[in-house]
């Protein structure tokens, strides 16, 4: 299969429904153009489009649509005094936080365009942070029957998760991704069950390292793995 391209967002810091009505026309502009293709012959279609938004976002829990409510620790009026949102949203997973100093990602990808496996997707976006947390000498893990990247995995007593996951998919089309923590204040995530796994912990890069990173540096790099690991080229955004 030819190199594949995807065209990259770059978003910055905003809120979460902002960055979420971002993908929702992304992701319905991939899915109506494969609706459209399907009731033409094969010379009429439009190579559908792949897209990858990085972004941070201010202090927000989200709760995917398999997730246990009570794993959110803070009612209504705590949230407000920690200055924090809470969103329901459509993606698999529990609930986890994101919040300044996080890396999001969120690849829009036609996965016609790849390969038609979502275990092999959720697999494959593990191997790019586990590929890039290698650069520091930490050893990315996964653990059988959670998604995300941790570390220490048979170490119960220091088991933690750095980077989050959970993905929705439509007509192999994707949508949400990961929430890798690089500088994120981990105080927030006391106030849940994070993706409602009491016996691990959560850590950051600037925790395992001892120092602050520079989150474009790190957007940079996971980029980077992410198009070996995926065989796409990444372009800016115009």
């Amino acid at each position: 299969m030819a190199l594949q391209t995807a065209t990259i967002h770059q978003l910055g810091l905003i809120d979460y429904q902002e960055a979420w009505d971002y993908q929702m026309t992304l992701f319905k502009q991939t899915v109506n153009r494969k609706l459209v293709n399907r009731d033409l012959p094969a010379e009429q279609q439009t190579q559908t489009e792949n897209h990858f938004i990085f972004c941070e976002h201010p202090h927000t829990y989200t709760l995917g649509k398999s997730g246990d409510v009570n794993h959110l620790l803070a009612n209504e009026n705590l949230l407000k005094q920690i200055g924090a949102t809470f969103y329901h949203i459509n993606r698999g997973g529990d609930i986890t936080y994101h919040g300044p100093g996080q890396l999001v990602g969120y690849p829009i990808f036609d996965l016609d365009n790849f390969f038609t496996d979502i275990h092999k997707y959720m697999r494959l976006m593990e191997e790019a942070i586990i590929r890039y947390l290698a650069n520091f000498n930490l050893k990315g893990e996964r653990w059988e029957g959670n998604t995300g990247v941790w570390l220490d995995v048979d170490k119960p007593s220091s088991r933690r998760k750095i980077c989050a996951m959970g993905v929705h998919t439509s007509r192999w089309v994707t949508m949400h991704g990961f929430a890798l923590n690089v500088n994120t204040i981990l105080d927030y995530f006391g106030y849940i069950i994070p993706c409602g796994i009491e016996n691990a912990g959560v850590t950051s890069l600037a925790k395992e390292l001892g120092r602050t990173l520079d989150w474009e540096e790190v957007r940079v790099g996971v980029l980077r793995e992410f198009e070996e690991v995926f065989g796409f080229e990444g372009t800016p955004h115009s």
